[in-house]
């Protein structure tokens, strides 16, 4: 099983039009097309959306040693606007592993690639592994 359909069971990011691209040890790239669906009142990118396709990238990456991994925190700074038919992409780097935690680095742009949000996480790897190994290449 590839790292596109693990990630097929994260129902929310599926409805939310997230696709992943990539996916590696400790890293990960995914994309998503704006639609009317991730407007906010004033027409821009609903933060939460923004937020989704960050933490869909986050999830790969941090899985991808074979262990199940959870957010423990996250923060997401929002730098620039965006809206209807724009493209932004989320691109993960591992920044640190340890034995059970691990910290990670996303940043959100454009199709233009201008620097939409960046976003940090720090997780907890469980014993449970992943259905797949990731780590496949």
């Amino acid at each position: 099983m590839t790292p596109q359909e693990f990630f097929k069971g994260d129902k929310f990011a599926v409805n939310a039009g997230i696709e992943l691209l990539e996916a590696k040890p400790g890293y990960s790239k995914a994309k998503m097309v704006l639609t009317e669906k991730h407007l906010n009142a004033g027409g821009r990118t609903q933060g939460g959306a923004i937020f989704t396709l960050a933490d869909l990238a986050l999830a790969a990456a941090a899985n991808s040693h074979g262990r199940l991994a959870f957010a423990l925190s996250s923060h997401i700074t929002f730098l620039r606007s965006s809206g209807l038919g724009d493209t932004l992409y989320a691109e993960t780097h591992e920044r640190y592993i340890g034995r059970t935690t691990g910290c990670y680095q996303i940043d959100i742009t454009n199709q233009d690639n201008k620097l939409i949000a960046t976003f940090e996480s720090s997780i907890f790897r469980m014993d449970d592994t992943v259905p797949i190994n990731l780590c496949e290449k």
